[in-house]
């Protein structure tokens, strides 16, 4: 008898899939590898940042008090007694009408206070001496010791992405090594007996296994690589010892295929024999309303679809946001907006729809279309897409110009919580 699965809201099953996250254990990284990890410690400042009063241009410290009659009709001549670039200090405290030629970073003489840009100083024909035209307040022109960032000032809480801007900080504060979570083992494996390895010939009835590189391609981008990758048959007993083993040495199985409710869809009676708790094997979405995740002994098995466009959903929806909450990730879900849609999608569908989708911003707002066909077993629109367009279900259709909710594709970091 054909089972009746009862599709379960994709907040719910969100809820159900994130109520089991183990964290990984912690392990220290260099810091030219922590790119992409996920930190396990809060960056603190060690010191200021300006650890001391800069200059932020090029040009000429001075007291200000010394430019205080400066006018149009009264211009100041100030003598310049030294010069000092990026890294240097001044070898002695200036007197009244004194200046320092300053470069861009160098740190501010004693009893200077100001610093006369290289355009607001007009030069005199006799070498080291320069006049002005204004007064100048004090420390005006001037980068102050800790404008940007106070000693032990908690720059970045644990539980975020390292990126580009988080190395910098790193290095500011001589963090030559960084506290990060390890990441989860994961194993891939895909089922179906029409699947062929990529280098293979087509042949008739078959398909090339095109769901194996994408997700081990969706883990890289996450900075995960995989500990088991296999594909099998459509057969009960080889698919059982496949994710068997594949349990034994990961924290996570993903397989593709094999979980509708068809002849050869094995999964739901593997996760039965294993005694697996299967949290939901239908959801109120489409494509990929077939996905099911099951728990066993604090691992996740997450059975995907075999067709590419809902396997690829699956994965964004539900495996991407426990991977990173492993981690400790504090914004573990796809980037959230809104965009102008620009196709009409008429038809109401009772589940929600998320449509691979072109994401853009011309100047005058975000907008959104298509990517291309857009069918569960679709696969162009997956390579051109950078979005999915959240169409809730209910009983009523799109039209071109409506604002709709967009998730955003290949963000390092994305929500807190659940949006949709």
């Amino acid at each position: 008898m054909v089972e009746i699965r009862k599709p379960i809201s994709i907040t719910e099953a969100i809820a159900r899939v994130m109520a089991y996250i183990q964290m990984t254990e912690q392990e220290v990284v260099p810091l030219m590898e922590s790119y992409g990890r996920v930190l396990a410690e809060s960056i603190v400042a060690k010191h200021d940042v300006p650890p001391f009063h800069r200059a932020p241009y090029d040009g000429f410290a001075i007291r200000s008090e010394d430019s205080r009659l400066a006018s149009e009709h009264n211009r100041i001549c100030f003598r310049v007694v030294e010069q000092i670039g990026a890294g240097g200090l001044a070898s002695r405290a200036i007197e009244q009408g004194e200046a320092i030629r300053i470069m861009t970073g160098a740190a501010m003489p004693p009893h200077t206070d100001a610093v006369v840009m290289l355009e607001q100083a007009k030069s005199f024909e006799k070498e080291n001496y320069f006049t002005i035209r204004k007064p100048f307040e004090a420390w005006e022109n001037v980068s102050l010791q800790g404008e940007d960032v106070k000693v032990d000032e908690i720059l970045v809480d644990d539980g975020n992405y390292i990126h580009p801007g988080t190395i910098a900080l790193l290095a500011t504060f001589g963090y030559d090594t960084v506290q990060v979570a390890k990441r989860p083992l994961v194993s891939l494996i895909t089922t179906g007996s029409e699947l062929l390895r990529v280098e293979e010939e087509l042949v008739p009835g078959k398909i090339r296994n095109s769901n194996g590189p994408m997700i081990a391609a969706q883990l890289a981008r996450m900075g995960i690589s995989l500990q088991f990758n296999s594909k099998l048959e459509d057969d009960m007993e080889s698919c059982l010892k496949g994710i068997q083993q594949a349990l034994a040495v990961t924290d996570c199985v993903i397989t593709t295929g094999g979980v509708s409710v068809g002849d050869y869809d094995y999964l739901p009676a593997i996760y039965e024999k294993l005694g697996a708790k299967v949290l939901f094997n239908k959801v109120a979405m489409r494509p990929g309303s077939v996905t099911t995740v099951a728990v066993l002994n604090g691992k996740y098995l997450f059975g995907l679809s075999g067709n590419p466009s809902a396997c690829y959903i699956g994965f964004e929806l539900f495996v991407r946001p426990v991977l990173l909450s492993m981690m400790g990730c504090k914004k573990p879900y796809l980037p959230y907006t809104q965009a102008v849609l620009l196709e009409d999608f008429t038809k109401a569908n009772p589940f929600t729809r998320f449509v691979r989708a072109i994401h853009v911003f011309d100047g005058a707002g975000a907008k959104v279309i298509p990517a291309g066909f857009n069918k569960s077993n679709a696969v162009s629109s997956i390579a051109r897409g950078n979005a999915f367009i959240v169409l809730p279900g209910g009983t009523r259709g799109y039209q071109a110009g409506d604002v709709v909710d967009v998730l955003l594709l290949g963000a390092e970091e994305g929500e807190e919580k659940w949006l949709i």
